[in-house]
């Protein structure tokens, strides 16, 4: 023992000399020497140390106290050679103790002792197990990073990547960073041809591209080991998404090497071959970028003049056809794309054989289905080009040419017929425009497997004979150019496919009227009728009632009103107010007034319901012409009995003003008491006005009574029904059916009397501001004094 003992460490070693095996014997004596000299505490440690050389808990906190006691001396001071050596003892029991190795390897590192710190790690390497080197390698990784050794660092890092393949981000690093771009390129092409590697940074495939593109743009002298541009290649073939930056680099890494007509091989390879506006934009700007700076480096070098001005001219060739190839770029992406292609060919505006060339091109390539814009105008185009330079017989074979391809509809072949006709009419060639028509109109005949198909799945030439736009050009054309009877044939040849409208029948009819053909028309007039439907056959309806009017008036009255019912027949109630007042004008004018009148009441009952008020004023209006005022009493009657209560309202308001007006007071007052059931006295209000003032003007006392009872009667039988609506939904919501109709019952019955007498069932009636005071008193006297 090499320090004096003390009388409180008597207790201590006496526990030891019975226990010397015993751990925590000795941890409570150092716990109780805590304060105690180094030396004392290393002398106890060593002490237990000896006696139990395998314990962990004993050497840990033994080399921690070393190493905390040389920590801020010198690296080279001879008290950590003397810790070195305590450590190696130590390993001979911890060997197998990461933490232990960690401690002491880290000591180490700080030393800066590089060959002793590097056997000292492959020493920890050796003597830990696999599945515990990931405690060791941050430390070994990072101690290689810090001193100049790059040799060492990379067999280091090349022993690291046989256990953690994943971690060759770190060494692509180290690598850049010691200038070896040669083995950094060749980590990284193998990075990114593993398909199972996982970046530890979060990095992409396609990040490490763009690493492994710009390290071998950048350092072209530097790297040997791989071939450039085939691994790029494979970059352009594999990363869609990226092929503006490969194209751009693979071209900046020929630049690099002074291989300028190469770069411009590939820069030109690129811009002719990159699929998305993106990307040529990025290897536009690189190209333009390079032609420039071979320009300036050029004029700045003071080169040949005709050098000079071959590199001028290649530059100015380059940004004119920049419009070409990007129009290259938006055909790559949709070759089917009719706009694109049209704006091609006006790029090439002074140059008619790169025109034609290129609609040729155009109208092979495009897919009818397919194609995106209006496929037409191409052909229409490319023939209008040889009409404007003057060679028909050119646009006369691409029009033929444009008939026979295929379209996606019907619309667009007529479309191209129409204009192959109105080029043979601007160039005067009538005959020939009248045959294009009468050629597109031809039925083609069908095949075997024609007949198999439905009418939507035939070919576009099969079905365009039934084409109004054609048929409507065709019929215009002979009336302008042909005869009467071949103009005739084509409308009568409309009628028949079915293609006609109701403004061809019209015309049809129209044209035979102007010939003086009047059955003929009457006839084309019922055949179009035959063909549609109502609505739209109101209008035939209506111009065939016009002119047969006009043509017959009332010399054929049978016919007429035969016609009249044909049309009234199945009509909607929309169009039957037109109708009906052309019928009853007809019977008034060249029929019987009582047929008249009779077609007017039809009117009022098929008419909708808010045109019916209209109609029955119409009809007494008539009706008062024809036969007089008292003739109008039925009809207002029957008005009353088949309108809706407002409209009713204002009839029997008119009714009764008539009744006025003829001396027929008490008709009217009756009037006014029938109406008033519709009339409720808080909304209706100018009709209560009304009678007030017709029972002031023309009434007595009894009568005025007789109207603010009914008034009163009106009013409680308006707030009887709204009272038992409500109740009943009241009760309804609270689920008790039964108590809604109870409910509904008793309010059925709480009104106020005529009487004003008060019920205990109800609330006392609100006071009516209308009710005029009587004096009932004065009433009775007087009656007294007459029986006196």
């Amino acid at each position: 023992m090499s320090f004096a003992l003390q009388d409180d460490d008597v207790q201590y070693e006496e526990d030891l000399l019975r226990n010397n095996f015993s751990v925590k014997s000795w941890l409570r004596y150092l716990e109780h020497k805590k304060q105690a000299p180094l030396s004392v505490r290393f002398t106890i440690f060593e002490r237990a140390l000896k006696e139990l050389p395998g314990s962990y808990t004993l050497w840990f906190k033994y080399l921690n106290e070393r190493v905390r006691a040389v920590r801020k001396l010198s690296p080279v001071d001879p008290a950590r050679k003397e810790v070195n050596g305590v450590f190696e003892r130590a390993m001979v029991f911890m060997h197998k103790m990461p933490r232990i190795w960690i401690i002491f390897l880290e000591f180490v590192v700080a030393q800066h002792v590089i060959t002793y710190a590097r056997r000292l790690f492959d020493k920890a390497l050796r003597a830990l197990p696999i599945t515990q080197h990931h405690r060791i390698w941050p430390i070994y990784l990072k101690f290689v990073r810090m001193h100049d050794i790059p040799e060492t660092a990379v067999r280091v890092f090349r022993r690291h990547l046989m256990i953690d393949p994943d971690a060759a981000e770190d060494y692509v690093s180290f690598l850049i960073a010691a200038g070896r771009f040669d083995d950094a390129a060749t980590v990284l092409v193998d990075v990114v041809n593993r398909d199972k590697f996982t970046s530890k940074t979060g990095k992409t495939n396609h990040q490490l591209w763009v690493e492994l593109c710009q390290l071998i743009a950048k350092n072209p002298d530097k790297i040997f080991s791989i071939k450039v541009e085939p691994i790029i290649r494979g970059g352009l073939r594999r990363f869609s998404n990226m092929i503006g930056v490969l194209w751009t680099a693979l071209a900046d890494y020929h630049v690099r090497q002074g291989n300028f007509e190469r770069a411009r091989d590939v820069y030109e390879e690129a811009v002719q071959t990159v699929p998305t506006v993106r990307d040529f934009s990025q290897v536009f700007e690189a190209y333009a970028e390079f032609e420039e700076q071979a320009v300036s480096a050029d004029m700045d070098n003071e080169a040949d003049d005709v050098v000079l001005e071959m590199r001028l001219v290649r530059y100015e060739r380059l940004i004119a056809r920049r419009p070409l190839l990007l129009n290259s770029v938006l055909l790559r992406q949709n070759p089917h794309n009719v706009d694109e292609w049209q704006k091609r060919v006006e790029l090439y505006k002074d140059k008619p054989a790169m025109m034609v060339q290129t609609y040729n091109e155009a109208v092979s390539i495009i897919d009818p289905k397919q194609a995106v814009g209006k496929l037409p105008t191409l052909w229409v185009n490319f023939a209008r080009m040889y009409e404007a330079n003057g060679d028909l017989a050119q646009a006369r074979a691409v029009f033929d040419r444009a008939t026979q391809s295929g379209f996606r509809t019907v619309d667009e072949l007529a479309s191209v017929w129409c204009e192959y006709v109105e080029m043979e009419l601007r160039n005067k060639a009538y005959r020939k425009a009248l045959h294009r028509l009468q050629t597109a109109t031809a039925v083609p005949p069908r095949t075997a497997a024609h007949m198999a198909m439905k009418e939507h799945e035939l070919p576009v030439q099969m079905r365009v004979h039934k084409s109004l736009k054609l048929w409507s050009q065709y019929a215009d054309l002979e009336e302008s150019l042909g005869t009467f009877e071949s103009t005739r044939s084509v409308y009568t040849r409309m009628l028949e496919l079915r293609v006609a409208t109701p403004q061809i029948v019209l015309n049809f009819a129209a044209f035979l009227e102007e010939k003086n053909y009047f059955e003929d028309a009457f006839t084309v007039y019922e055949r179009g009728i035959g063909l549609f439907r109502w609505p739209v056959v109101f209008e035939i309806w209506n111009v065939y009632l016009v002119k047969f009017i006009k043509r017959y008036a009332g010399t054929k009255l049978e016919r007429t009103r035969e016609l009249f019912e044909q049309a009234l027949t199945g009509c909607s109630h929309k169009f039957a107010k037109d109708l009906y007042k052309m019928y009853a004008a007809f019977e008034e004018q060249h029929g019987l007034a009582r047929h008249a009148m009779a077609v007017y009441e039809r009117a009022a009952a098929a008419v909708p319901p808010q045109d019916r008020f209209e109609m029955w004023q119409l009809c007494i209006a008539r009706a008062t012409a024809l036969f007089g005022v008292t003739h109008t009493r039925s009809l207002y009657e029957k008005a009353l009995a088949a309108l809706g209560d407002a409209q009713a309202r204002k009839m029997g308001l008119e009714y009764a003003e008539l009744e006025r007006k003829l001396g027929e007071i008490d008709r009217a007052r009756g009037i006014y008491s029938y109406v008033s059931q519709f009339c409720d006295p808080q909304h209706a209000t100018e009709f209560w006005k009304t009678w007030n003032d017709f029972e002031l003007r023309h009434g007595n006392q009894d009568t005025f009574k007789d109207m603010l009872r009914i008034k009163r009667s009106v009013a409680a039988s308006y707030n009887a029904s709204i009272n038992i609506n409500s109740v009943v939904a009241a009760a309804n919501v609270a689920g008790d059916s039964m108590a809604a109709l109870e409910a509904g019952a008793k309010a059925a019955v709480k009104f106020v009397p005529a009487n004003g007498a008060k019920t205990t069932a109800a609330p006392a009636a609100a006071a009516n501001t209308d009710e005029i005071a009587l004096d009932e008193e004065s009433d009775g006297e007087g009656e007294g004094e007459g029986e006196g």
